[in-house]
């Protein structure tokens, strides 16, 4: 992208029409970061403020701007959010904030999730301007997003991906999720794991709890499979080791644990990153179900997460409230007939 798509011909602002553009499930993850004293953080785990309830008022407030960034933002479109999070941090003089925004739609919500941030770090400025006028607003930017054309984006400056906020986010699903990376040269310590972050902060945009990435040798990936499916997350997401070299073994560990295979996500997968990379047909990673826990293989390497989570984001969500009972049999809005028909999704308010 090398100009501004705001500016129409003769330099004047313009919406853009996104009515060509497809309809995909889209994420975007943002945070800032509040300067304040000790003294003050003290008084918030205290909630011994003049304002009380500080963190509850600025998350309300952050969700109630998300929701409103058309308003705001003159050329931003209405986007018809189905989730909003806003999680917080505590450090010692600071209060880390982190967003997420979702929908099912033609346009991103980049500037609702950075609404939302900011606006909740208003609000805390609001909430702690007696004790400390001199507080500050800092850093406020994009982290990730995924969904569209693109698919996934992540900053390189947070592939160590943030941790699940402290303090709980609001309309979060309430699901666990893991992320298990087979490296044997990671699990070492001769090589940085890039991929297994991404994907967890992926996951937390998606309101998955998720504990950090563990990362495992190859030959103890088994092992650290049948343990994760112990514990019954909603999802397991593996990276690495899918390939023909005689130490990944990453598939015959995953059809070890799983009572179905879902052919059709795996094969997804390798369609999606063939399309730029002839050599991700060579992949034998699955897809299935280990009772209630959806378990699925990505390649090990950072484009094959890429092109994963982008295949993924249209129907994780769907998937896993169908393998929880939760959800009814309905089709995706953007499923089709055999004929190539549009088919009306079932069952939606």
């Amino acid at each position: 992208m090398t100009e501004l798509t705001h500016l129409d011909a003769d330099g004047r602002a313009r919406m853009i029409d996104v009515g060509h553009k497809a309809e995909t499930s889209r994420v975007a993850v943002a945070s800032a970061r509040f300067v304040t004293t000790a003294e003050v953080l003290a008084l918030v785990r205290a909630d011994n403020l003049p304002k009380a309830d500080v963190l509850a008022t600025a998350r309300i407030a952050g969700i109630s701007a998300a929701k409103k960034t058309s308003e705001l933002i003159p050329l931003c479109h209405q986007v018809p959010l189905s989730s909003v999070t806003v999680g917080f941090r505590l450090g010692e003089n600071t209060i880390d904030i982190e967003a997420s925004a979702k929908t099912r739609g033609q346009t991103g919500v980049e500037m609702e999730a950075l609404t939302a941030v900011t606006i909740a770090g208003l609000t805390l400025h609001d909430m702690v301007k007696a004790v400390d006028p001199g507080a500050t607003l800092t850093d406020v930017r994009l982290d990730s997003k995924s969904g569209g054309k693109r698919g996934h984006w992540t900053r390189d400056d947070t592939a160590e991906a943030p941790d699940v906020p402290e303090t709980g986010s609001t309309e979060a699903s309430g699901r666990t999720a893991r992320v298990i990376v087979a490296s044997t040269q990671g699990a070492a310590g001769r090589r940085e794991d890039t991929t297994g972050p991404v994907i967890a902060a992926w996951l937390g945009g998606l309101g998955y709890d998720t504990a950090p990435p563990r990362v495992v040798a190859d030959a103890d990936i088994g092992a650290a499979l049948a343990a994760a499916v112990q514990g019954q997350p909603a999802v397991i997401i593996t990276t690495g080791g899918t390939g023909v070299s005689r130490t990944d073994a990453t598939p015959e560990a995953t059809a070890a644990v799983l009572d179905r295979e879902l052919p059709g996500i795996a094969e997804a997968l390798r369609r999606r990153g063939a399309e730029t990379t002839p050599s991700a047909a060579l992949s034998r990673g699955l897809a299935g179900t280990a009772g209630r826990t959806v378990v699925i293989n990505l390649p090990g390497s950072a484009g094959g997460v890429r092109d994963g989570l982008a295949v993924l984001g249209d129907l994780l969500d769907h998937l896993v409230d169908q393998v929880s009972g939760s959800g009814l049999h309905e089709a995706p809005a953007h499923e089709t007939s055999a004929h190539g028909a549009s088919l009306p999704a079932a069952g939606r308010g």
